[in-house]
């Protein structure tokens, strides 16, 4: 019996773990090149608005754009995407952030190099674009917010030449090699070449951890037909490196863990199952720390 037991509580640590592996690996998709870039606000560009707090290496790493009115004038005004890309974000982030939008752009440079730069739209009120639909420049994406309250009704706007940073700032340099000012970027680049296809990568954020609720199944507003990338992931040599990786630390976890299994009671692994099948029943998420029934003795 109690090698059954301890075979049960292995696989069932097998089970738990296997659940924080990751969901999406890095993607390719295929989008139009970018033909400029133009401001986030303003019909033209840019127009009824001004910007009372602009990028600042190891300070503010974007720019503020607020209505000519002042105060909450501007609350529920029109967002819009600065270029031809794709959504590689939709999530209202709540803390800091509020509803938060980042849009991915392939472009060629003015030397003609192909790059690719991350356009972020923060302490929105609505977002009306989901996670990988296509949009065009000067298509709406949002509107302005106070996050959830927290500020004044305005537009936080960055530029971003590293594609890795996604929400998690702290963990990157707070300067121009990861970030542009959006308006030194953008004022060469209004208007560029274009007429053809770029492959990029997408999902290529680190996981965030803090609260919010997720856009990437929600319906767009957006009423012309929105152009979607399938959301299924690839398999590529780095997501099968970072698998094996994980793999081997979960090894390290079972033999750990055996010293643990031998100790515990029919009663301890009764309970962990019934618990299991509960949660799986009720369609519960599984990373809930209720992974070793040890834990719960």
């Amino acid at each position: 019996m109690k090698a059954t037991r301890t075979f049960l509580v292995l696989l069932s640590i097998l089970f738990w773990s296997a659940c924080w592996l990751p969901l999406h690996a890095e993607r390719k998709v295929r989008v139009p090149l970018a033909d400029g870039f133009v401001t986030p606000v303003g019909k033209p560009p840019g127009e009824g608005y001004y910007v009372f707090r602009g990028y600042a290496p190891n300070g503010h790493l974007g720019e503020d754009w607020n209505g000519k009115g002042g105060g909450n004038s501007d609350l529920g005004d029109p967002v819009y995407s600065c270029a031809d890309g794709i959504v590689v974000f939709s999530f209202d982030v709540r803390v800091g952030w509020g509803n938060c939008v980042i849009v991915r752009h392939a472009y060629r440079d003015l030397d003609g190099t192909i790059r690719q730069v991350d356009s972020l739209y923060a302490h929105l009120d609505r977002r009306t674009v989901r996670k990988d639909q296509l949009v065009r420049r000067g298509q709406q994406i949002g509107t302005i917010g106070t996050a959830g309250g927290r500020y004044a009704a305005h537009l936080h706007f960055e530029m971003r030449k590293n594609l890795k940073v996604g929400m998690n700032r702290t963990q990157f340099p707070r300067d121009f090699s990861v970030y542009y000012s959006p308006r030194q970027f953008m004022a060469p680049r209004a208007t560029l070449k274009a007429g053809s296809m770029a492959t990029i990568a997408v999902d290529t954020f680190g996981a965030y951890a803090g609260g919010g609720a997720d856009a990437s199944s929600e319906k767009t507003t957006d009423t012309k037909s929105p152009r979607d990338i399938p959301t299924r992931a690839s398999a590529t040599p780095a997501a099968a490196g970072e698998l094996k990786k994980k793999l081997d630390q979960l090894d390290q976890l079972v033999d750990k863990n055996k010293k643990n299994a031998e100790s515990l009671t029919d009663e301890d692994v009764d309970g962990f199952w019934d618990r299991l099948k509960t949660r799986l029943k009720n369609g519960q998420g599984t990373n809930s720390g209720e992974g070793n029934p040890e834990e719960k003795r």
